[in-house]
């Protein structure tokens, strides 16, 4: 299927008032389980590729072109974006290749100077057809820029919006990046008074660490592109180990990274349908990362 614009998924969620989720790729074999449990949902997805997978990978161009292959390979609706790119360079290097959306994080620059390099960014983007998320307060968990209790002022959203011509804006609203339990509480209020005045679809980073019946009172609440990482970081892994701790003699690392992907497809699955239309189970028992 022919790769879909993160515009056309993001902006019909946030028009049926549920959530799409975003999720972190690492690896192809990430990228293969998150297509997989988007294709067992019967529902969009959108994969993501962080500033911080280019440099584990050496580079955009390679990854890219693998996740961006494995999207137009999928029954599913599909999108591909670049997630927290400090670089505009980076950011227009993804346009170029195709990807439907970029996030450009300027959240460690003042007020400013964010408003600027986000603008250049976004007539960049606009002119070739792509969605550009920004971010505005700090998301915890991410150094002193990212200080948890940060909060974003819904004025300040509503400015920083209409200065920089942004499709989407990611917001401090409590969660916190690389969170392994599932303990975070969100200011739904917030997230409330947020949506009605910055008037574009809101983004949840950090979600890895807030509960499915929090996640889905947040998309009530306003939310729509719900982003995840860790939780989803931590099926793989445990599925590696179980493997592995089966299987000690195993040295066909297709065998022990085919149990991770087959356990992140399922989880990615299961998230897809809670965030599209609303909590169908709880998380696995035991299950924390």
């Amino acid at each position: 299927m022919p790769l879909v614009p993160t515009r056309e998924l993001v902006l019909a969620a946030a028009a049926r008032r549920t959530g799409i989720g975003a999720f972190n790729v690492i690896h192809l074999e990430t990228a293969e389980a998150l297509v997989s449990g988007a294709e067992q949902a019967h529902a969009p997805v959108i994969l993501q590729i962080s500033q911080n997978c280019v440099a584990y990978h050496g580079g955009l161009e390679p990854i890219a072109r693998a996740v961006l292959s494995a999207a137009h390979r999928s029954s599913a609706h599909v999108a591909v974006h670049l997630d927290h790119a400090e670089d505009e360079d980076l950011a227009r290097q993804a346009i170029d290749l195709g990807f439907g959306s970029v996030m450009f994080d300027g959240s460690t620059l003042d007020y400013e100077a964010n408003v600027e390099a986000t603008v250049g960014v976004v007539e960049y983007a606009h002119a070739n057809d792509a969605f550009v998320e920004a971010e505005l307060g700090a998301i915890g968990g991410k150094g002193t820029a990212h200080a948890p209790g940060v909060r974003t002022d819904p004025r300040e959203a509503r400015r920083f919006v209409d200065e920089t011509g942004v499709d989407a804006l990611a917001v401090a609203v409590g969660s916190s990046h690389a969170m392994t339990r599932r303990t975070a509480a969100l200011d739904l209020d917030l997230i409330a008074a947020i949506h009605a005045a910055a008037h574009v679809p809101l983004v949840l980073h950090g979600s890895s660490g807030v509960p499915d019946e929090t996640i889905v009172e947040a998309i009530r609440a306003g939310m729509t592109k719900i982003n995840v990482s860790t939780h989803l970081n931590g099926f793989f892994t445990n599925a590696v180990r179980a493997y592995l701790a089966a299987h000690p003699e195993a040295v066909d690392s297709r065998r022990y990274v085919g149990a991770g992907r087959e356990a992140l497809a399922a989880e990615a699955a299961r998230l897809i349908t809670v965030f599209s239309s609303g909590p169908r189970a709880g998380a696995p028992e035991g299950v924390t990362a």
